[in-house]
């Protein structure tokens, strides 16, 4: 059974401690349905998109349908929606099993995404996202926030440290790419 309240509190927790907590704002969004995910995404106009949830080893989000039944989604279709907002994306996290293939195809369009190479334990997903908001909380690149993240997976001794894959766009540099800026500072 997925936890997720628990990966989104320890998100907030981690953002509330983060040195630049007044520049970010935090939307989660429960029970989402396919149709959802457009809607929210002109809601929130977003910089990072965090899908948490169940992945397909065939490149599908798991979701639920109005009558509650399992709704596959393909990874075509969540890159035709990323593309098909008039948004600022620039990170995409599947934190979902098997989403290696969906932020690699994503990265034709945004800066840069992160996915699972493999299925992906609760501990491991929460440690992982929570870790990583928090790195990027302190204003660091996408490339240290997500070594950071891997860190904390070996620090608390998760043997998964290998399943979070970092993809970027060609000619992007994941070492300069910083999310989170100080106010005032360009």
């Amino acid at each position: 059974m997925l936890r997720l309240d628990e990966e989104v509190r320890s998100i907030q927790e981690m953002l509330r401690k983060s040195l630049h907590r007044d520049s970010i704002t935090f939307h989660s969004f429960w029970a989402t349905r396919s149709i959802d995910i457009l809607q929210s995404l002109n809601e929130t106009n977003p910089t990072v998109v965090h899908f948490s949830g169940h992945g397909s080893d065939r490149d599908e989000l798991v979701l639920q349908d109005n009558k509650g039944d399992t709704k596959l989604i393909t990874k075509e279709a969540i890159v035709q929606t990323m593309v098909a907002t008039e948004s600022n994306i620039r990170l995409v996290l599947f934190n979902t099993c098997f989403s290696e293939g969906q932020a690699e195809a994503i990265v034709q369009h945004v800066d840069a995404a992160i996915g699972m190479s493999d299925s992906i334990s609760d501990d491991a997903a929460r440690i992982f996202s929570s870790q990583f908001y928090s790195s990027i909380g302190f204003g660091l690149s996408i490339a240290l926030a997500f070594e950071q993240a891997k860190a904390a997976l070996m620090l608390e001794g998760i043997p998964e440290s290998e399943t979070p894959r970092l993809f970027v766009r060609e000619n992007k540099d994941p070492n300069s790419m910083v999310i989170v800026k100080p106010e005032g500072v360009v």
